[in-house]
């Protein structure tokens, strides 16, 4: 073998490490969906590392023990669970932050996040709503309505009329987008 040939080897086996590295880190950070999941926006969105996550989880989990009306906090350990993929604790924690504010539309939209995680699309479906209720212009829990008619319980007209009602209220934001997106996907109505 010739220097040329050895050093154009090195070369591409350095450029096929790098855009590896560059997938596995999209694939990692949640920009690329597993094919055939509907992904649904995440309530902390910031990547963490794992021990860094886990120590302040052990944090915040000591800080509701002494304060269990912090209400913040668990919010916050609610939201720390949901990024570390941990829905059955994180449905708890917001269960304790519901207990203190009820009426928190993005609380219940995290929950029933989890809520739909754990498979339990009715209990999601229901959080989704009264939050919806509580603030109609809560556009995430009327798109997570739609996501959970159209995925979960196949119901696509119900879906359809959950995205429609969105476009109604908003044309510009991103979940505008996802929903006309959604809405192409869903098999012509009858």
């Amino acid at each position: 073998m010739n220097k040329e040939t050895t050093i154009v080897g090195v070369a591409a086996l350095i450029i096929g490490f790098l855009l590896g590295a560059l997938v596995g880190a999209k694939f990692m950070s949640g920009s690329v969906t597993p094919a055939g999941q509907q992904a649904m926006p995440q309530a902390g969105g910031a990547m963490v590392n794992p021990g860094q996550s886990a120590a302040r989880i052990a944090e915040l989990e000591q800080v509701v023990a002494k304060d269990p009306k912090n209400l913040q906090a668990w919010i916050t350990l609610g939201n720390d669970y949901f990024d570390a993929n941990q829905a059955q604790k994180a449905v708890q924690a917001y269960g304790k932050a519901l207990a203190i504010d009820p009426n928190n539309a993005n609380v219940l939209t995290d929950q029933g996040v989890m809520f739909r995680a754990l498979g339990f699309f009715d209990r999601a479906l229901a959080n989704f709503e009264k939050a919806n209720k509580l603030d109609p212009k809560h556009l995430q829990s009327l798109y997570n309505i739609g996501i959970v008619y159209a995925v979960d319980l196949k119901q696509p007209a119900k879906a359809r009329a959950t995205f429609e009602a969105l476009l109604q209220k908003d044309q510009t934001s991103d979940l505008a987008r996802q929903a006309r997106e959604m809405l192409q996907q869903l098999p012509a109505a009858k």
